[in-house]
């Protein structure tokens, strides 16, 4: 093929200092990823104290607990197709907006219907967030480059996750959980506004220097886009929906359950869960990054893109089943807490590179609708995990071992479903050609 006579750049030139300015956009979408993950993290860190205030059970908790999932879940279908058709920088605008505006509407909340119906917006308010962090990482970064970008991206979940049990539980002491949703709801305005004033696409001149002749390739095969629904019929597709399901389900039970197992099951104070719940949580940044960094080192090592992609999802997940299986019968506060960390830091090692997968896998005018798929299927899990769980605790008089038993088995699901049925299922030629 001819190339355009507008460049002679490659994949392997170095991007001028104009280009730098990507990972500006990507620290944005981490500090969005912070305030993204705050707001979900209230209602757990206030499980207990909003409970009582409220006169919920645990019943009504779970359904609470969970009443963000699925609105996000399904969300996430219609949101990946908005993302690829409007772009990052609009849809994030929108859904943070939206997002800070149910934080402190919840504020109010004095009744479960209330609370229930602005956990379901909030969980449809936040469903562009990831979609378009991978709309981002497609438009700045080339594929080989990705997995450190998005692995990054979604450290952003992990430092709030890590952050949220002392600070979310300073706030809830000191100006009431109703105070705690408005400060927390006052930040996403914050970040929209820095994104608004900062945030742009790059020029073709960008995106040239960035990735040279994969540009080219890419709108040479652009001819004729395939249609969203399409990606419901590629076998891929279904396999990383199950094993999203499989891994979500466990990370969920560890964000809507732990700060609760501590309290009821370990003894802890709420002011002592307020700083060892977010243990767990420091473990899983160094997770996403070990994902993204193992990925990456993979591909340089001549792994193949999907098998290196495989490879930290996979292992990740086995690991985390190993330590999430015996925790419930470890008596040992030590042991325990270690084997909450492992666990939390292995789960969150397939996490970063499951969003490159399917930037991996599908076509650039997809990007966000096969991510957003597959983060469908993780939703799914995530918000069953928050309900089963606290109807297994209504069942069981708040016996956690049944809990993290399912949770691993699910975890080793993950696991088979990736490295069994995702392949690479493209041409012969373009394998060669690649090759």
């Amino acid at each position: 093929m001819q190339e355009p006579s507008t460049t002679t750049a490659t994949p392997d030139v170095v991007p001028t200092n104009r280009v730098r300015v990507r990972w500006m956009f990507i620290a944005l979408l981490v500090i969005g990823g912070v305030v993204n993950y705050l707001d979900r993290s209230t209602l757990s860190i206030g499980n207990t104290t909003i409970a009582k205030e409220l006169h919920f059970n645990t019943i009504e908790m779970g359904l609470l607990l969970s009443a963000f999932s699925w609105p996000y879940a399904i969300a996430n279908l219609p949101a990946g197709f908005l993302v690829d058709k409007f772009g990052a920088k609009k849809m994030f605008a929108i859904a943070a907006t939206a997002w800070s505006v149910v934080a402190v509407l919840t504020s109010f909340a004095r009744s479960f219907p209330f609370f229930y119906a602005a956990r379901v917006a909030l969980g449809v308010s936040e469903s562009p967030f990831f979609t378009s962090g991978l709309k981002v990482s497609e438009r700045w970064f080339r594929k080989d480059e990705r997995s450190l970008p998005l692995s990054v991206i979604n450290t952003g979940s992990q430092i709030a996750n890590a952050i949220a049990p002392p600070l979310l539980t300073f706030l809830l002491l000191t100006m009431s959980w109703r105070g705690m949703f408005v400060i927390i709801g006052t930040f996403g305005f914050i970040v929209v506004a820095v994104w608004i004033k900062l945030y742009r696409d790059p020029t073709r001149e960008e995106e040239i220097a960035i990735k040279g002749l994969e540009l080219e390739a890419a709108a040479a095969k652009a001819e004729k886009p395939a249609s969203w629904g399409s990606l419901l019929k590629l076998p891929n597709t279904w396999a990383m929906v199950v094993g999203a399901f499989g891994i979500f389900y466990t990370v969920w039970v560890y964000l809507t359950w732990l700060p609760s197992y501590l309290e009821t099951s370990r003894g802890f104070s709420l002011a002592a869960t307020g700083w060892i719940a977010g243990l767990p949580f420091l473990c899983g940044i160094i997770g996403v990054l070990t994902g993204g960094v193992v990925s990456a080192a993979a591909i340089r090592r001549g792994v193949p893109t999907i098998r290196a992609r495989k490879i930290p999802i996979v292992g990740g997940a086995l690991l985390a089943a190993a330590a999430v299986l015996p925790v419930a019968y470890v008596d040992n506060t030590f042991l325990n807490i270690a084997l909450l960390c492992v666990g939390y830091f292995a789960s969150q090692v397939p996490i970063g590179v499951i969003w490159t997968l399917a930037s991996d896998i599908a076509e650039p005018a997809q990007v966000s609708s096969l991510g957003s798929i597959q983060n469908f299927g993780g939703f799914l899990g995530a918000a069953l995990a928050p309900a089963v769980t606290g109807y297994i605790l209504s069942a069981t008089d708040g016996n956690y071992s049944l809990v993290f038993g399912v949770g691993g088995i699910l975890l080793v699901v993950g696991a088979l479903s990736y490295g069994l049925f995702v392949k690479d299922r493209r041409p012969a030629a373009v394998l060669t050609a690649e090759a």
